[in-house]
Order: structure tokens, then C-alpha cells, then sequence
């Protein structure tokens, strides 16, 4: 026996643009600035979570796991269990669905489940080189051997590495995930008009998100120590235009390549939170779901290939109930790339692929565009890592009761070769 399990509540800090520098919340801050508005409009007592989970991929040394950390800034309690959870691009959703299965099986009835990172804090990693080096020199005993360590000294050894950089980088077929997207764009055909084209529509979607006022229940406000207060998503450019995305040079295979920091995913800070609860915990606490969470998937395939993962873990929920491509209300596909994005479209739409690849006997179909990120994505908003999970199933819930759609799939690409989904019902 299985219990319905409900997204009750979320919110979100704005996405904030990394500029070069550290920026002025650690993965941490960035939770509780989000968590305390969220649990401060809630009827119970936040004590009366079961348990903290937190996605968070890039875990900074000053607040190693993070779930604990904001669990106590947060003032849940010194008997509040926490933990971390990490499966790169999915670790926020990771946080939802292992909520999900913990209320579902009836061990937790309340959960709070959110993802969090702080791209601009990623550290500076030395070089392999330079470790060996420092290692010789704290173990060389006396002048003659400290004189001979000092002597290997190499120049590039004071040259670190943005940890972010190699973090992107697949360490099984040694391609960045930018190469990826081109060999997603090569396979599929997708050119870098059409490419900017979606990055564009991203941006305006987003823009008019906000200034209708839609997010205005899912974006907290944060404040840093010095009093500045930010309001909203930072990287949108309303006034984006093909002129403008036709100027960037190719970001990873130049000169010919499709993917330009124009069309890709910002690399952003951010925090989110949901709510996950029991039918128990929402008639004993008179809560409102903003969405019945009805299933979720993982898949897996080559990670040279890994924007496909949607088109794997997506299908596979539709064809368990058995929805066709016109039976999903909403859908969200985190914007890793433009190209990624339209790589999944095409996929769906392709009759061989869907054969070949997913066992269909036809293609599952094309994604109309009016159902897909509504409101724009990470191409215009950001994407930090491990926070993108969450966002999107949030936002997925608020889009659904604002449109009146009774289902979408949130799904998202995961670095290393994985996907995830989840599907949402109205209540």
C-alpha cells in the first residue's frame, strides 16, 4: 500500500549572476534566505518536520553538509535529522523524490526537501603537479632536501584551477558538457539560428514572467549583511534580440560550433524549497498541496550523450500512465543548453529514435511550444546545479494551478550520463 503524497508549499531565492568573484551568499545563506520567509508563512510549527533534505553539488569546506547547517540556522531544532544529497544536475529534484518515497511508504509524513549552490564560491583547485610539490616540501627534512624540493618549483604551480571547470567536465569521456550539447546539435541538426532563437524566446518568457507578477509567490527576496536587498532573477535580458546572440563566438568547439554563452545556461547562485507532506499532515495542519507528486524516474545512458536523459526518464513516466505527448499539460526541461533543448524535442518527434531507442512504435511526438517552459528557463534564469531540480518541480506546481492544467513532467539532463523526471497532478 502506497500513500498520495503532496508538494504543499516552495519558494525560491532570485538567481543571481555570477560576476567574476564571489558573490554575497554561500550555499547556506542562500537556503536560509529562502527557508525563513517559507516556514514563516506556514500554519505549524517547522519543528514538526520529520526530516531536512538538501541537493547541493558544489559543498563549499566552511558548511560540509549543508542540509544540517541550514536545518539549525533555520531553527528546526537540535533533534532535527538533515542530510545532503548529491547527483549533480539532479540533486535538487533527488531531495523531492527521496521525500517522496519516504512519505509514499508512510516512514516521515512531513519533509522539507530543497536544493541549494553557490556557483560563484566554487574553489580554486591546485594543479596535480603543484600537490606533489607541497607535499615534497612538508616532508623534506633539513636544508639540503628543502633546497632540493624548492628547486623543482615550477611557475604554473601558483596557477589554480576554477574547481567549477573541472566539475563540468565528464571525467569518463573527458568532453565538457558544452561538448556534449555539440554532439547533440551535429546528431540532431540543430543550428545556431535556431539555437539563439530559443535562447531569445527564454529570456522574454522569463521577463514577462516577471513583470506580470508570477513569481511573486515563488521568489523570496534575500539580503546580504551590508543591507542590499535582491529582488529578482538578475540574468534575464528582456531587450534580447538575434543581433545581439549572433555576436558571442562558439563557447566550446570554435569556429563552427552551435553553443555560445548566448544560448547556454547562466552560471548562477540560487536556493529552493518544497514542502513535501502526507494527506495525514495536510488535513491535521490544514494545508493547501499545490500539486499531487504522482511519480518520478532516473534514467541513465552515454555520457557523451547526456542531454538526452529527459527523453529517457520522461517516456518512460508517460508510457507507465500511459499518457500520449498531448496528454501533458506543462512540461519544464531545465535550459542546460538551447541545443540540448531542441535535441529532446527532435528526438521525440524522430520515428527511428523513438524505435531504436526508447521502444516506441512511433515517434512519442513534438512538444508544442505554448507547453513548454512557459516562463523561461535556465538559459535566461540560471542554473545552479544543484538547485535547478527543485526550481523546476516548483515551478512546475505554481505554472499548473496559475494555468489550470491538471498534470505536467518536470525532467531535467544530468552531467555524467543521467536523467530525472517527476510527474505532477493537480489536486
Amino acid at each position: 500500500m502506497t500513500r498520495p503524497v503532496y508538494l504543499v508549499d516552495g519558494a525560491r531565492t532570485p538567481f543571481l549572476k555570477a560576476r567574476g568573484q564571489p558573490g554575497p551568499f554561500t550555499p547556506v545563506d542562500l537556503a536560509v534566505q529562502c527557508g525563513r520567509p517559507l516556514l514563516a508563512r506556514q500554519p505549524f510549527d517547522p519543528r514538526l518536520f520529520d526530516l531536512v533534505i538538501l541537493g547541493c553539488v558544489n559543498v563549499i569546506a566552511d558548511e560540509m553538509n549543508p542540509a544540517r547547517v541550514a536545518a539549525l540556522r533555520l531553527g528546526l531544532g537540535e533533534a532535527m535529522v538533515a542530510f545532503t544529497v548529491q547527483i549533480n544536475c539532479g540533486s535538487g529534484m533527488q531531495s523531492i523524490d527521496t521525500a517522496y518515497r519516504y512519505v509514499r511508504d508512510g516512514q516521515h509524513e512531513m519533509i522539507l526537501a530543497g536544493g541549494t549552490e553557490a556557483l560563484s564560491h566554487a574553489p580554486l583547485v591546485l594543479r596535480q603537479g603543484a600537490v606533489e610539490w607541497f607535499g615534497r616540501m612538508s616532508q623534506a627534512k633539513g636544508a639540503m632536501e628543502r633546497a632540493r624540493a624548492l628547486a623543482g618549483v615550477r611557475p604554473e604551480f601558483f596557477k589554480p584551477v576554477v574547481g567549477l571547470e573541472r566539475g563540468l567536465t565528464d571525467p569518463v569521456t573527458d568532453l565538457n558538457m558544452g561538448q556534449t550539447a555539440e554532439i547533440l546539435a551535429f546528431r540532431f541538426g540543430i543550428d545556431r539560428k535556431t539555437a539563439d532563437a530559443y535562447a531569445m524566446e527564454s529570456h522574454h518568457r522569463l521577463a514577462r514572467a516577471q513583470q506580470e507578477g508570477w513569481l511573486e509567490d515563488e521568489v523570496m527576496p534575500a539580503f546580504d549583511t551590508d543591507g542590499n536587498a535582491y529582488l529578482a532573477d538578475d540574468g534575464v535580458r528582456p531587450d534580447s534580440d538575434m543581433e545581439g546572440l549572433a555576436k558571442p563566438r562558439p563557447a566550446f568547439e570554435p569556429p563552427y560550433g552551435k553553443v555560445t554563452a548566448g544560448n547556454a545556461s547562466q552560471i548562477t547562485d540560487g536556493a529552493s524549497w518544497v514542502i513535501v507532506a502526507s494527506e495525514q499532515a495536510v488535513e491535521t495542519h490544514g494545508l493547501t498541496p499545490l500539486a499531487r507528486i504522482a511519480d518520478s524516474e532516473w534514467s541513465a545512458l552515454d555520457p557523451s550523450v547526456m542531454g538526452l536523459g529527459p527523453v529517457l526518464c520522461a517516456t518512460a513516466i508517460a508510457q507507465r500512465h500511459d499518457l500520449s505527448v498531448d496528454d501533458v499539460g506543462l512540461w519544464e526541461l531545465n535550459e542546460a543548453f538551447a541545443a540540448q533543448v531542441l535535441a529532446c524535442l527532435a528526438a521525440w518527434d524522430d520515428p527511428g529514435f523513438c524505435r531504436q531507442v526508447l521502444g516506441l512504435e512511433d515517434a512519442f511526438g513534438r512538444i508544442g511550444r505554448d507547453r513548454l517552459n512557459v516562463d523561461g528557463g535556465a538559459i535566461s534564469l540560471g542554473h545552479p546545479v544543484g538547485t535547478s531540480g527543485n526550481r523546476i518541480v516548483l515551478h512546475l506546481a505554481n505554472a499548473m494551478k496559475r494555468l489550470d492544467r491538471k498534470n505536467g513532467i518536470a525532467t531535467e539532463c544530468i552531467g555524467g550520463g543521467l536523467g530525472g523526471a517527476m510527474l505532477l497532478e493537480a489536486v
